[in-house]
């Protein structure tokens, strides 16, 4: 063999052996990264798995919707303009006037559950000319029309609010949308002027109406806590809203959602309610609690919330002094002129 084809035969046998330790290790790292994506996927997959375990269908609204509607075998209650379609159940349109609500009809024994909410607020109307939200309930109470986003005013039970209008005219503290946390046991009122301030026990600011991303409400309830989170921003993350402790809720209430429009309008969507159980473990002293009867809250006082009346403002006073001013002046020259009139009568009596 000639000497000169020697140093190429030794070239091309080192670029194959190059070129083959070359595609062993894109090998292992393919096989390595597939086993990695196995390895999650499964994890992903298995985590879902649990806890699609625990949904509780009977208390759930999932698309298609099954178990919605007037017939004798349905599980949930249309009421007022709520109507189904493909892809959402419209609570209220986009219409002056209207109240509309979904309701359970099995009463609800979950000692500690977790509830996903999907909904969709939107509408044609600019910022703050648009109303009024909607409202989650578990209550004692069920299928009753009211002023309290489409429900009953003083209600038994829980009520979270997402109220999209400021009916109080200065709000410093909270923009709108505002969620919000109330507890009722039949007697408290929701002051619907005031934004509901004096019976609130918790809420934040949560910007839902006509955003872009999906909105979300979870609402748990464990070891006698409630806690409330939300997802708006579209980063599939939940955020505290509000926490409440010693939170005391009596079993057999129903589960709904309502909404209510007035002289501003949205439409009001609800896409989702996911109910879960949650299995926990019970201490002795929590398991020898005796059995709630009324919704309530240890240390209510902790919650409780004065709403100052509004003074007047230095224009307001300015003109309140110039009426009253002007209406002492007024019976002050009738008075001068009944008197002169009186006296002249008088005078004449003596002619």
């Amino acid at each position: 063999m000639d000497a000169s084809v020697l140093p190429c035969m030794n070239r091309l046998t080192s670029l194959e052996l190059l070129s083959s330790m070359s595609s062993m290790d894109i090998l292992r790292k393919c096989t390595y990264l597939f086993i990695i994506v196995c390895v999650t996927t499964r994890s992903s997959l298995a985590d879902e798995f649990e806890l699609e375990e625990f949904l509780k269908r009977e208390y759930s609204l999932i698309k298609p919707y099954r178990g919605l509607g007037f017939s004798s075998s349905s599980q949930w209650d249309l009421m007022g303009t709520a109507v189904i379609t493909p892809d959402y159940i419209r609570l209220t349109p986009d219409s002056q006037s209207r109240q509309g609500a979904v309701w359970s009809r099995i009463p609800f024994y979950l000692s500690d559950w977790e509830l996903k909410v999907h909904f969709k607020i939107h509408g044609q109307g600019k910022k703050n000319f648009n109303g009024d939200g909607l409202a989650i309930w578990l209550t004692k109470e069920r299928m009753v029309n009211g002023p309290v986003f489409g429900n009953m005013n003083r209600f038994t039970g829980l009520g979270i609010f997402v109220d999209t209008y400021p009916n109080a005219e200065k709000q410093h503290d909270r923009a709108f949308p505002y969620v919000s946390v109330m507890l009722g046991n039949g007697t408290l009122e929701y002051d619907h002027d005031k934004d509901g301030r004096s019976t609130e026990l918790g809420g934040c600011t949560a910007m839902i109406r006509n955003s872009v991303h999906d909105s979300f409400l979870l609402i748990r309830y464990s070891h006698n806590e409630l806690t409330l989170m939300t997802d708006v921003d579209g980063k599939q993350t939940y955020k505290e809203c509000a926490s409440v402790s010693g939170l005391r809720m009596p079993l057999g209430y129903y589960l709904g959602a309502s909404s209510a429009t007035g002289d501003l309008t949205d439409n009001h969507d609800l896409i989702s309610l996911k109910m879960y159980q949650l299995t926990v473990e019970r201490d002795l002293e929590e398991e020898g609690e005796e059995e709630v009867l009324l919704p309530r809250v240890d240390n209510m006082d902790q919650f409780h919330v004065d709403v100052q009346e509004e003074g007047m403002t230095a224009v307001q006073i300015f003109v309140t002094v110039l009426f009253t001013a002007m209406g002492l002046g007024v019976l002050g020259v009738v008075g001068l002129i009944l008197y002169g009139r009186w006296k002249e009568n008088k005078r004449k009596r003596f002619y």
